[in-house]
């Protein structure tokens, strides 16, 4: 097994951090995309194909990645690789369908807050039983209260009107993308330790996802009728591109930091750029000014109250 190196704490989390910054302007991006479109599914179809064109030609021309997806057949063929590590990105496609559904209604604090309560309880349950690359992760009084923190800050999220003005199922659906977030960083990471190439994961991430997608846009034609002409402005396709890199940097980290510790710095960069955004850019149903500050405030907690370092066995 790939030995593990160990990487200072800030380092991990600044990572996890720009993992969240750009979780979240992709979320906005594919939430206009799918408005124009008039299809959530379609928007992730585009975001999840464009990104998987550009994984394509950097395995092809990369040395690494050659020898990556090498050792990704042999461990397909050998059986040495399970099959549920080559799903992750089915539930990056959860993902990408619920902002293309939710994010430009709810904005994207509202959204982001209902991705952190997914993705804080699922990533504990997945440290503690060892699903992740970093193994077994001791529950520490430190991560609970980090996790706590998390969720407070969802509770903070829906008071005020946000649940006059919403219906419950664009709350629901975020909280889903969360547990998906969770599970597709776990996955990827193993993979990723297993063919040691975080790339490959990447790729096989994007390559589920977009055949999920294809069939999910397919069903959704048939039954809604085709979606609107794609838009002209080309800012609308950069959601591939920010998928790309963001899965790559969940992969490269998920074995050093563990699935929660990544998930709660990834969460604080997700709020604080989504009230960038949501400043800038308001949406229909976002929540008061009052909302979004202390949901910073508390995420900021949370993984200050994260970082002190698990034990491992």
């Amino acid at each position: 097994m790939t030995r593990i190196r160990q990487l200072p704490a800030f380092a991990g989390i600044g990572g996890a951090v720009s993992i969240g910054a750009m979780t979240a302007v992709q979320a906005r991006i594919n939430g206009v995309l799918g408005v124009r479109l008039d299809s959530g599914v379609t928007a992730g179809l585009v975001s999840f194909g464009s990104g998987l064109l550009l994984l394509v030609v950097l395995v092809a021309v990369v040395p690494s990645g050659r020898s990556g997806m090498a050792r990704l057949w042999r461990g397909i063929r050998s059986r040495s690789i399970p099959p549920w590590m080559l799903l992750g990105g089915a539930c990056g496609a959860l993902t990408v369908t619920t902002q293309g559904l939710t994010a430009a209604v709810l904005g994207v604090s509202l959204f982001t807050v209902g991705v952190v309560a997914g993705q804080t309880l699922h990533g504990l349950i997945l440290d503690r039983i060892g699903f992740g690359p970093a193994g077994v992760v001791a529950v520490t009084m430190g991560r609970v209260a980090g996790g706590a923190l998390a969720l407070l800050a969802v509770v903070i999220s829906l008071g005020g009107g946000v649940l006059e003005s919403a219906p419950l199922w664009m709350l629901i659906l975020p909280f889903a993308a969360g547990i998906g977030i969770a599970w597709q960083q776990a996955a990827n990471g193993r993979l990723a330790q297993t063919v040691e190439s975080p790339v490959i994961a990447t790729t096989m991430s994007f390559i589920a996802g977009t055949i999920v997608l294809a069939i999910g846009a397919g069903i959704s034609a048939l039954v809604s009728g085709p979606p609107n002409p794609l838009p002209a402005e080309p800012w609308m396709y950069l959601g591939g591109l920010l998928g790309v890199v963001y899965i790559f940097l969940g992969a490269a980290l998920v074995a050093r930091t563990g699935v929660l510790l990544l998930g709660l710095g990834s969460v604080l960069g997700q709020l604080v750029t989504a009230v960038i955004i949501d400043a800038v850019w308001p949406a229909e149903a976002g929540p008061a000014l009052w909302q979004t500050i202390a949901m910073v405030a508390v995420a900021v907690a949370s993984v200050l109250a994260a970082l002190a370092r698990p034990r491992r066995r």
